[in-house]
């Protein structure tokens, strides 16, 4: 990887000619091509790659008008639509399906300057948030042990950050598939507030392009390898359709680290961290009350964690059957009262964060752990269920609120610590993140 190791870098060297855009991108397509391990990348588009980083640096001669991420190459996941790359969503029956038109988030990396170099690797469906694998390009392996995996379904995603095989990405969450693999290859993954990233040319492949009007649980969202490398692409991609431009990333509350106010939980008896996790979480939180970050500790008044992790699970459901996948699992009664649940977890949440900035927990109660290919209902992590994974990431999602998973130090395998923050408040979770680990 060159010396320029965020998206941020990469394009302040570009425009002040102490790099190429040509250069890199020529860089990072042979790293892609060399790498025979992780297997992060899984499709590439060389010649436009090529022209469009020769035709970025053009503009940087002729001193055109440059864009927030000029001249930067980059990917985003297989299952987001690029026009003339595939999507098949890790899927051999969808081997061959190519879009003819790219997603509007693609558009609107690319209307920024960024390059599209190509895709990164997902699980069969997105159907696995802490493993990467599929029939097609094969298994994701996390870059800082090949034997573990990197998270699922983005993967690919957190791998190639991690691994020097790009410069940004965008992927989707709907059950964490952006915080975990940022947490378990040590990167920086948002989901944004609900709905702010329009969900176009994000469907299963060959299906119709239609409104999505269930924006809570499915999200997009940028990984990186750094906090500000998050909200640059959170600010050239938010917006509705096309009123983009009348869009603004609401500014932090606070641009110092001691001004802000951080509510923290750090374990919990559903989904008890290890001791590793602990640690670093522990040390993390440590050195921010050191710092004179106010600390305050314990659950926000009227959250039940457990109450609202189960709620998620049931919206997840919900989520499945509107898109057509055991329609008949609920009752319409019970799909009311689910909804009233869920609308009044994300008032506690908001009366939260009228006093406090950020809410500060474990992003999943691991590391990065082995590869297993046993069925998913056989699977266990330090011998506890699998779907504990789930258990941190759910009162975000369940939410809608916006959540950033960012790594903190620790002495083996990379932890993810994960900031929440109130709704249509992205940019003060990337800013305490940005400052609490010193990432530019």
């Amino acid at each position: 990887m060159s010396e320029y190791s965020t998206a941020q870098q990469a394009t302040a060297a570009i425009r002040a000619g102490q790099a190429s855009s040509r250069e890199l991108t020529e860089q990072l397509l042979a790293l892609i091509a060399a790498d025979t391990s992780v297997n992060a990348v899984v499709e590439t588009r060389p010649e436009y790659a090529l022209q469009a980083a020769t035709a970025a640096d053009e503009a940087v001669a002729a001193g055109a008008d440059l864009g927030p991420l000029h001249g930067v190459p980059m990917t985003v996941k297989e299952a987001i639509d690029v026009a003339g790359l595939r999507t098949t969503w890790g899927d051999p029956d969808s081997a061959d399906y190519v879009p003819d038109t790219s997603a509007t988030l693609v558009e609107r990396l690319t209307q920024a300057g960024a390059i599209i170099v190509g895709k990164t690797n997902v699980h069969t469906m997105l159907g696995d948030f802490g493993q990467t694998d599929n029939a097609i390009y094969g298994r994701t392996n996390n870059p800082h042990d090949l034997t573990r995996t990197p998270g699922g379904s983005s993967g690919g995603a957190a791998a190639a950050l991690a691994a020097g095989l790009t410069y940004l990405e965008y992927g989707s969450d709907l059950v964490g598939s952006i915080r975990l693999p940022a947490a378990y290859c040590g990167v920086y993954g948002l989901k944004p507030t609900a709905g702010v990233v329009p969900l176009d040319g994000f469907q299963p492949p060959g299906i119709p392009a239609v409104a999505n009007e269930f924006p809570s649980m499915s999200n997009v969202g940028p990984l990186a390898r750094s906090a500000g490398d998050l909200r640059t692409a959170l600010q050239v991609t938010g917006g509705p359709v096309g009123k983009a431009m009348s869009w603004r990333l609401e500014p932090p509350r606070h641009r110092t680290l001691s001004d802000f106010r951080v509510g923290v939980v750090l374990d919990h008896p559903d989904a008890p961290v290890t001791a590793e996790v602990g640690a670093a979480l522990s040390n993390q939180v440590d050195a921010l009350a050191r710092q004179g970050v106010k600390i305050i500790e314990g659950w926000p008044d009227g959250v039940d964690p457990s109450d609202q992790a189960e709620a998620f699970g049931f919206q997840i459901g919900l989520f499945f059957a509107l898109n057509g996948d055991g329609a008949d699992f609920s009752t319409l009664a019970e799909v009311v009262a689910e909804e009233r649940r869920r609308l009044a977890a994300r008032a506690a949440w908001q009366s939260y964060f009228s006093d406090i900035d950020v809410f500060l927990c474990p992003t999943s109660f691991t590391t990065a752990f082995p590869h297993d290919d046993r069925p998913f209902d056989e699977r266990t992590i330090e011998g506890r269920p699998y779907d504990a994974q789930v258990f941190w990431i759910s009162h975000a999602s369940l939410t809608g609120l916006p959540a950033v998973s960012m790594p903190v130090p620790s002495d083996g395998l990379p932890v993810g610590a994960q900031v929440i923050s109130a709704f249509h408040e992205d940019d003060t979770a990337i800013t305490f993140a940005d400052l609490a680990t010193g990432s530019l």
